[in-house]
């Protein structure tokens, strides 16, 4: 995927509920897990159009439900019914997840840059998306990172790392199991275990992570002890806007806004070089992707006879990447004919007509929440014609320049300046610049980004363009080293209405982009068993269709 200047947005996302505990009035709950029948709730669509005569008073929705159209039972009678007669919950795990113990060396890592702190990372709230519904969770990347649990696990959750005489204790903050004895149990929609399914214990927690686990009910004063010995509570401000306004309720002045953004930056840091484990994770996910363009070329008869063409080419990747993983890693660009020179084409809405390229930027995103991120410009009806393998072949000659120069001691930025030679040269070559290669090479000229305005490269991991936070030191300025993963993918997009490309060059978009390792004398190619070459393309869609 294009990468793109990393934008600090506010979080805009109102949320209904809040962590177990800390409710948005400021209040501790003296029971968290039992207040959670309220006008923040899923609205149930279990009501009648009227209420009947014979409704007893118990089964009339109560004055705080009304606006929901919420009928909740609320005898007695009934409590003790849903809570009894049930066998043995599942057992529970025994063993340490496989990432556990790396995990606990990235706390490591993270407690030395900062001794004597208090580091609060929370997983993050459930996201609405409209009304009462959320979007599928997924946890803040850096809270992943330090715990090792992924897909949809722990809403509201908090990592703090507490200060200690030797490092700090690390420890898990989050929901405790509701009993089957609560309101939560049968009545809360967004985490009761009837609606959502069951939480974990905090046993079972501990058990998979390592960590010590604790009722969030108790994180705010927790914190606030600690800090109030250390003086310094470091905190991720924009993951939980909840927690940041509890632990910040004056706000965040310069000092403390600079604070967290040493911790922020920090976290992001802390993910440019990959451990063993987060290797094999992205592995995974760039095999389930690959995976995934095969089932889109399979698709692609049935994309060409649909008006929105596109779509089917997204359902059919994004059907793949929710059964392989957990879903995809970004919005998939499926980008046919003029929409390949719109460079995060998203609206997917277009038709898919024979002779021309289809460009599909796509990832699948594994269940630990490591994702691919590959791009293959396909043509539609498997063979190029000669305009299309002129802009492909320049594209590739580029992507093979950015490999050349890949590797340990070669600055990130080098990658860059490597692809963008041959990118200059071809468009010259075509007559598209005003001046030579040479001179549009300059920092002063420049004149060849028209046809490639974004960067070749961008580390990948738990986000697509991980590490956003880095020090420029750290990322564009600094030297690749074994361990480091990232995206190789120049691109050269004409538009069908740009009148200084030659007419049979116009409405031709081009990306090649695959997934690198950084060994200890050069670089891996995760995504080669995707094909690069035209001619090897061509007989790979072949090989596919059957």
């Amino acid at each position: 995927m294009v990468h793109h200047p990393p934008a600090r947005a506010a979080t805009s996302t109102v949320r209904r509920s809040a962590p177990a505990g800390i409710g948005h009035d400021g209040r501790v709950s003296a029971n968290p897990g039992t207040e959670t029948v309220d006008d923040t709730a899923r609205a149930v669509a279990e009501t009648p159009a009227e209420t009947p005569a014979e409704a007893t008073a118990e089964e009339v929705p109560a004055p705080a439900e009304e606006s929901s159209h919420r009928t909740l039972p609320r005898s007695e009678a009934f409590r003790r019914f849903i809570a009894d007669g049930w066998g043995p919950r599942p057992a529970e795990p025994d063993a340490p997840d496989a990432v556990a113990a790396f995990a606990a060396r990235r706390r490591e890592q993270l407690s030395v840059l900062f001794p004597g702190d208090v580091l609060v990372v929370p997983a993050g709230p459930l996201v609405r998306r409209s009304n009462d519904c959320d979007y599928r969770y997924r946890p803040h990347s850096a809270f992943a990172h330090l715990t090792g649990l992924g897909t949809d696990e722990e809403a509201d959750a908090v990592l703090v790392l507490h200060p200690r005489e030797q490092g700090h204790e690390a420890v898990l903050y989050l929901r405790p199991q509701a009993g089957r004895e609560t309101e939560e149990f049968f009545a809360d929609a967004r985490y009761g275990e009837l609606w959502v399914g069951p939480r974990p214990t905090l046993g079972a927690l501990t058990t998979r992570t390592g960590l010590t686990t604790r009722d969030v009910a108790g994180l705010v004063e927790e914190v606030t002890a600690a800090g109030s010995g250390t003086g310094t509570v470091r905190l991720v401000p924009d993951a939980d806007p909840v927690v940041t306004a509890r632990l910040r309720p004056e706000g965040s002045d310069g000092a403390v806004a600079s604070t967290d953004a040493e911790l922020v930056t920090a976290l992001s840091e802390l993910r440019l070089v990959k451990d063993a484990w987060e290797v094999e994770q992205l592995r995974s996910a760039v095999a389930a992707s690959i995976r995934g363009f095969e089932t889109v070329v399979r698709e692609l008869p049935r994309a060409v006879g649909h008006d929105r063409g596109e779509r089917v080419v997204e359902a059919a990747f994004d059907g793949n990447a929710r059964i392989e993983g957990n879903g995809v890693g970004y919005e998939t660009i499926s980008a046919a004919g003029n929409h390949a020179c719109t460079l995060h084409w998203i609206r997917n809405d277009g038709a898919v007509r024979p002779g021309d390229l289809l460009l599909l930027d796509a990832g699948v995103e594994v269940d630990s929440l490591y994702t691919a991120d590959i791009t293959r410009t396909l043509p539609v009806d498997g063979r190029y014609t000669d305009a299309q393998r002129r802009v492909y072949q320049a594209v590739l000659d580029a992507a093979d320049a950015a490999f050349a120069v890949a590797r340990p001691g070669v600055r990130f930025r080098e990658v860059h300046e490597a692809a963008m030679v041959v990118v200059a040269d071809r468009l010259s070559a075509w007559g598209m610049l005003p001046v030579d290669a040479a001179t549009s090479l300059q920092p002063e000229g420049q004149y060849h980004r028209r046809w490639m305005p974004h960067g070749t490269s961008h580390h990948l991991g738990l986000d697509v363009h991980d590490c956003q936070q880095a020090r420029r030191e750290m990322y564009l300025d600094a030297e690749l080293r074994p361990g480091m993963v990232f995206t190789i993918e120049p691109g050269i997009y004409i538009k069908a209405e740009d009148e200084l490309a030659p007419p049979e060059l116009r409405g031709i978009g081009v990306r090649i982009e695959d997934d690198v390792l950084v060994t200890e004398d050069g670089v891996e190619n995760l995504s080669a068993a995707l094909p690069r070459t035209p001619e090897a393309l061509e007989r790979w869609m072949a090989g596919v269709r059957g």
